[in-house]
């Protein structure tokens, strides 16, 4: 069976290749980057749910450096980076002030 999937055609200009050639690459590291920080963020979560205040902290914290990182490159807008860190760091201090 035939995919759905059409089929680019090739461009003819040389220009026309790189751009392809580079997007392949941009597509790929863009990938990558969303998955760490989608990850990231679970893992933040998973922790404060689990109630392990060390391991949240942690998590936090590199949580924060990825975030920063995705946001500066574009890949998620700041507004939602900042958001994401804000109500993760709520998470986290509520569960440090629950005990």
């Amino acid at each position: 069976m035939a995919s759905t999937k059409l089929k680019k055609k090739n461009p003819r200009l040389a220009s026309g290749r790189k751009r392809v050639r580079q997007d392949i690459k941009i597509n790929a590291a863009n990938t990558s980057l969303r998955s760490k920080y989608r990850t990231a963020v679970k893992n933040v979560e998973k922790a404060v749910l689990a109630g392990d205040k060390i391991k949240a902290a942690d998590f936090f914290a590199n949580m924060q450096s990825v975030v920063d990182t995705v946001a500066d490159k574009g890949i998620f807008h700041k507004s939602k980076a900042a958001r994401d860190k804000s109500r993760l760091s709520a998470k986290v201090k509520a569960l440090a002030c629950a005990s």
